[in-house]
């Protein structure tokens, strides 16, 4: 292979890695903090360690914590309602957060079309067990 090729094959691989390190960190904390959501978190952790360090991946999918969170979306694209709730409720409080804080209104469309579709997303998904 040639060594730029190998080189953006690294370079892609340290930032699936990354993304995977920082979302599995925020998902942990999910777990930890009522507040965050964990099962967004530990998807795309899943996701990125499957693109960057499969070992990691297999570990994560058979941890008690985030291995039914991650086999009840690849198995059905299901997330449980419990984690809906608590994902659109933290976006809700994410809007409110930018209202108080005066962000200016054009961010403010933007950010609210963002979530609103990240949110019809999340709901219409099918759901898994609360367990």
């Amino acid at each position: 292979m040639p060594a730029r090729l190998v080189q953006s094959i690294d370079l892609a691989r340290a930032a699936w890695f990354t993304l995977g390190g920082i979302a599995l960190v925020l998902g942990a904390v999910g777990v930890l903090l009522p507040v965050l959501p964990t099962t967004p978190f530990a998807i795309v952790a899943a996701f990125a360690f499957g693109k960057s360090a499969p070992r990691l991946a297999a570990r994560l999918e058979s941890s008690r914590t985030f291995g039914p969170l991650v086999a009840d979306w690849r198995a059905h694209g299901a997330i449980a309602r419990r984690y809906k709730l608590l994902t659109v409720a933290m976006m809700a409080g994410a809007f409110a957060l930018s209202l108080a804080l005066s962000v200016a209104p054009v961010v403010l469309a933007v950010q609210a079309v963002c979530m609103t579709a990240a949110a019809a997303y999340v709901l219409s998904r099918p759901e898994a067990s609360d367990a």
